[in-house]
């Protein structure tokens, strides 16, 4: 788990930056003030704020910050194969971006797929954009998929087959505008709406039937 108040991805930006931050500071200080402003957003986009995450057994947490955009039945034929409810959280550039583990568990698979960059909250976007799949195997079966936006234009996905995680670990984030679709079971008791915020690894989406 990332022990550092700022994702990594964050230093690649920034060093990019430095150059032209040094030029402007030696021959233009306006060009100097806006580079360091795009600096702190950076950084502020790559945050990696602490989180308290739930400790009782049976819960289901949030993989991301965002909105619920969606909380659906479905049938997922990928991981759990049978009727899922599908909950949708969409992300925009000034939410956190980091994704959490909904549950403790092992990872089952991970699958990813390039594609389009429409709108994160576009129907089509799930089925059509960029997008990375984790299977989850804990105590249910949990499916999240990372997907890219309009803005952004790259998943990232720490995790491979096999590694064991605790709920509310990291294990990715996509860049700049997005949505994080997580599928659990059609029987767990889904605790959030259309229209909510959540935090990743806090907020609680559901709970299993025990």
């Amino acid at each position: 788990m990332r022990k550092f108040p700022v994702a990594r991805e964050a230093w690649t930006y920034v060093a990019i930056l430095m150059l032209p931050a040094v030029a402007a500071y030696l021959f233009f200080i306006p060009g100097f003030i806006v580079i360091l402003l795009a600096i702190a957003g950076v950084i502020f986009f790559f945050r990696n704020p602490r989180r308290v995450v739930p400790q009782q057994p049976g819960l289901i947490v949030s993989p991301a910050d965002g909105k619920v955009i969606e909380v659906a039945k479905v049938t997922e034929d990928q991981f759990l194969n049978g009727p899922a409810l599908k909950i949708s959280i969409f992300l925009n550039i000034f939410n956190v971006h980091i994704n959490r583990m909904p549950i403790a568990g092992e990872i089952g698979w991970v699958r990813y797929f390039p594609g389009k960059h429409l709108p994160a909250f576009n129907e089509e976007a799930s089925r059509v954009n960029e997008r990375n799949y984790v299977a989850i195997d804990g105590e249910c079966k949990v499916l999240v998929t990372q997907i890219a936006g309009l803005v952004a234009r790259r998943v990232v996905c720490d995790v491979d087959k096999g590694r064991q995680l605790k709920r509310g670990q990291i294990f990715g984030l996509i860049k700049f505008g997005s949505c994080t679709e997580v599928y659990v079971p059609a029987d767990v008791e889904v605790l959030v709406s259309k229209g909510e915020t959540v935090k990743g690894g806090e907020t609680v989406l559901g709970r299993l039937k025990m």
